[in-house]
């Protein structure tokens, strides 16, 4: 093993100096750590698990079973995945990993987010065709990889396309994907994890730490390449055994001679090319095994073909000439057998097939199938909107890659007017269907990371096990942090000729997240602005932006808090906003409410469980306030739902619980009763919200939306709004003439500066909060925690008591749940009018005495001019005085109504102030 003088995609003008087990190495730019390794001379970079066998160097990929090693605090990584740096100090392990604590992390780990159209993982020829077919149609793209650069297996090979090297049509086609305005190219990425919906999260490594990217596309490609696989032999784990892709990548991309002289065991025709490779990297090719009976093929530019099989390896230290001395023992290969004739060699590249690479698709539940031609597990039927290209799908021609990625890219067919460039590859022939001879030396290993062997199998077998998925777990083969790439398809194989089956019949194990190992750093992240959590903002927020209005964060929602004019306070702001909602017209951006729609022919029944009134019995076009509450009776959200058909309803949550109460019908409806006729949808972005409160609200509906002057309290009608069809509400969270004016989400600005300048004035949440808390509304997560049931709000009215059921029903009836002395909403009076209490202040009888309950809100009110509260608290009645205490401050309050405003609610239909 040796640096060839020149070739490769390495800088040679650059040392890079590291250390591997404390030895002084160096490399250059454009090395792995295993690559680097290999042309030092480091033959032995670890020791098995259980065994303690020494390993080397098997891939050149993720797929790596033996080369694992310790970087900084990075307890175990694959040395075929490190990307050299300067000063990089590794240690080998023996199979697997060991924390550092003394290990200084300097890793800074981030969190992002990103939508597409279409997202193409790999960046070999297939993936780089369908990212550039999808994007000069126009589309959003995303193309992600795993390596520094583009080009996938091109950069391991000495293809041509049409006379030229095909890295030049990578280079080429990575060129123009960066001039497409629409496209995003993430180098150093790999997806690690395919879920439901196109969800797709992906680490990048960055230079100091790495990115956790969670991507939703309308559309993916697959593009995945595939993975040479090993064959089961006596002494198939010594150094100096390595795959024949692996071999050939080292000598073009790396410029390492990964051996003297080589035995090249092809059972598939990708171990010709490897052995062209090698021999014009000046690796001697002894012998070329290949145990098809029909031979070499024609045009591969090798000679020594031998048909059979390789029998077993040598261990020894070769040295001297190529010719090969044996002296000592090092445990590395010395010789190859082949049947009875021993070949002298330090280098045995394997060819035992390919396996596509269908870990993601089969994480995003898509079927497999075996192909029995390829001898090899292949996408069948996809369960999202996938397309899986080239390689990772059973073509392994360099055209037929990019043809066939030009088809995904396009999104079906082929994509016209594209020229596809000519290969000087000629077709390939299907591998051996060969897994050895399930020789039962207890060096013939189906999992190096694991130590299992041929024998492991049989034993499973003898103890009568037959599903992969047991033999798995029983050997633990595939259990490794190579997540079994190298040794599935072999178990698979062996498992099948113990068995007497086909290994379609066997089938594959299942394949889970993440598709390589990720640290918990990666995982857990840092909380940092965008990249920590997106940003949702309603079709409004540009004319908030332009008012100056302060925002706050709402779920992920930004909300304005208020809208200070003239370098006004939160309190003058507020003070003024309240003022007009009581006095004249203000309007508030609603538009962040959760809106479900529910259809179906048992969408009332449906409603009738999860609720705890009844809305079977609504009329069409009546609006019901509700409260839904969990499976232990206590209050998880509320909100207004709307009868628009007999069969439809609308459905509006609390801003921050939106997500929690889709993914709560959805629960039911899917596990508890599948038979309900019933469709559940988010519509929160179809429709942007503008209310219109106050007692000359009126006037403004009679110029946006005259056809909803009609509406009485707690009613909603269709009708159009400034020529738009729209849906108007009588719905008041105020307690003032209310209406909540719907507009389809690219209308909502419009609506919103024409109902300003009929006077209406704009008003945030803050201003929200102190109205709804004069007339005693309550807030799910601010009045209740997770304890509260609707009777502790003193909304005992809202409980049906004829339904004969609903969700939390049984538990309202639990003695805990019913028992006297229960904390209780109450609305609390200051002694002082000028006093104010802080919220979550804590309340007692006495100084000194038990915590009675705490204060949930607690605002100035314009309309009653002094501060208002409201609390939890047990065991009290109207006019009891109590103490609040926080920090230092003592403030004696008095218990009260929770409705200090207008209680007889004469001002929701218009009434005059008093």
């Amino acid at each position: 093993m040796s640096r060839l003088p020149s070739g490769g995609l390495i800088d040679r003008s650059v040392t890079l100096p590291f250390r591997f087990d404390g030895r002084p190495l160096h490399g250059h730019p454009g090395d792995t750590l295993a690559s680097a390794l290999l042309a030092c001379g480091v033959r032995v970079v670890g020791r098995s698990v259980g065994l303690g066998r020494p390993r080397g160097i098997f891939s050149a990929g993720p797929e790596e079973p033996n080369a694992l090693v310790r970087v900084g605090a990075d307890p175990m990584l694959a040395a075929t995945t490190v990307e050299l740096r300067a000063d990089l100090e590794a240690w080998s392990l023996r199979g697997k990993g060991r924390l550092d604590p003394g290990a200084p992390d300097e890793r800074r780990c981030d969190k992002g987010y990103l939508h597409c159209e279409v997202l193409v993982v790999g960046g070999g020829p297939a993936g780089l065709a369908a990212a550039l077919a999808a994007g000069e149609s126009g589309a959003r793209v995303i193309l992600m990889d795993d390596q520094p650069r583009l080009g996938g297996d091109l950069l391991n090979s000495r293809v041509l396309l049409d006379g030229a090297p095909a890295l030049d049509w990578a280079d080429a086609a990575a060129s123009r994907l960066a001039e497409l305005p629409e496209t995003r190219v993430l180098t150093r990425t790999t997806a690690i994890g395919y879920h439901d919906h196109n969800y797709v999260v992906a680490v990048e490594r960055r230079p100091r730490g790495e990115r956790l990217w969670h991507v939703r596309a309308r559309r993916v490609v697959l593009a995945t390449g595939a993975h040479e696989r090993s064959l089961p032999f006596p002494g198939n784990d010594l150094p100096g055994v390595m795959l024949a892709a692996a071999a050939r990548a080292y000598a073009n991309r790396y410029g390492v001679r990964p051996g003297d002289r080589a035995v090249v065991y092809a059972c598939a025709d990708s171990g010709y090319e490897a052995a062209r490779d090698l021999e014009a990297a000046g690796v001697e090719i002894a012998a070329i095994v290949d145990p098809r009976p029909e031979g070499p093929p024609a045009g591969r530019g090798v000679t020594g073909t031998v048909t059979g099989t390789v029998t077993g390896t040598v261990t020894g230290t070769v040295t001297g000439t190529v010719t090969g001395t044996v002296a000592g023992d090092d445990g590395t290969l010395a010789a190859v057998l082949i049947g009875d004739r021993r070949v002298e060699a330090d280098l045995l590249a394997v060819a035992g097939g390919w396996n596509p690479a269908v870990h993601l698709f089969s994480q995003s539940r898509g079927r497999l199938r075996f192909d029995e031609t390829l001898r090899a597990f292949v996408p069948g039927e996809s369960a999202q909107a996938e397309t899986s290209a080239g390689a990772c799908r059973g073509l392994y021609g360099t055209a037929q890659a990019i043809e066939d990625g030009y088809r995904a890219g396009a999104g079906a067919g082929a994509s016209p007017g594209r020229r596809v460039p000519g290969s000087d590859e000629p077709a390939p022939r299907p591998p051996a269907a060969y897994w050895g001879e399930l020789d039962p030396d207890p060096t013939a290993f189906v999992d190096l990371q694991r130590d299992v062997t041929v024998a492991d199998v049989a034993r499973a077998t003898g103890a009568g096990l037959r599903s992969v998925e047991h033999v798995k777990r029983f050997t633990t083969a595939g259990t490794g942090a190579d997540q079994g790439k190298t040794s599935g398809a072999l178990v698979a194989g062996v498992l099948a000729e113990l068995l007497g089956a086909a290994p379609g019949q066997v089938g594959a194990t299942t394949f889970r997240p993440p598709y390589t190992p990720v640290s918990f750093a990666t995982l857990a992240g840092r909380d940092r602005g965008a990249l920590s959590d997106p940003a949702r903002t309603t079709a409004l927020h540009g004319a908030h932006v332009a008012r100056g209005a302060v925002f706050e964060n709402v779920g992920q929602w930004k909300r304005p808090w208020y809208f200070p004019l003239d370098g006004e306070s939160l309190d003058q702001a507020v003070r003024r906003e309240c003022a007009a909602a009581r006095t004249a017209v203000a309007a508030m951006d609603a538009s962040t409410l959760g809106k479900i729609d529910i259809r179906g022919a048992d969408a009332g029944a449906f409603l009738d469980r999860i609720y705890t009134n009844l809305y079977s019995t609504l009329a069409v076009g009546a609006c019901r306030y509700g409260l839904m509450c969990t499976a232990d009776g206590m209050v998880f959200d509320d909100g207004t739902t709307s009868r628009l058909g007999e069969h439809h309803y609308l459905m509006t949550t609390t801003t921050g619980n939106a997500a929690a109460v889709l993914d709560w019908l959805e629960e039911w409806h899917q596990t508890e009763w599948p038979s309900l006729d019933v469709r559940l949808t988010s519509v929160t972005d179809h429709w942007a919200t503008v209310v219109v409160a106050g007692p000359q609200a009126a006037t403004v509906i009679a110029a946006v939306a005259p056809g909803a002057l009609g509406l009485e309290f707690m009613w909603c009608t269709g009708t159009s709004v400034l020529g738009v069809p729209g849906r108007v509400f009588r719905i008041s969270f105020s307690g003032e003439l209310a209406y909540e004016v719907n507009v389809p989400w690219p209308y909502g600005r419009a609506l919103w500066e024409a109902v300003l300048e009929l006077g209406a004035v704009p008003y945030g949440t803050e201003t929200m909060h102190v109205l709804r808390a004069e007339k005693g509304f309550a807030i799910v997560g601010q009045e209740t925690d997770g304890t509260v049931t609707p009777q502790d709000l003193g909304m005992s009215w809202i409980v049906s008591g004829r339904k004969p059921d609903f969700v939390g029903k049984r538990s309202h009836a639990r003695p805990d749940t019913s028992r006297p002395g229960r904390k209780r909403l109450v609305g609390l009076l200051t002694e002082d009018p000028s006093a104010f209490v802080e919220e979550g202040s804590q309340l007692v009888a006495v100084e000194g005495g038990p915590m009675l309950g705490h204060v949930t809100s607690s605002y100035p009110s314009v309309a009653l001019g002094r501060a208002i509260s409201l609390a939890l608290v047990a065991d009290v009645r109207p006019g009891d005085r109590l103490t609040a205490v926080s920090g230092d401050a003592a403030i004696p309050v008095r218990v009260v109504s929770p409705v200090f405003y207008d209680p007889d609610n004469l001002r929701r239909d218009g009434a005059p102030a008093p």
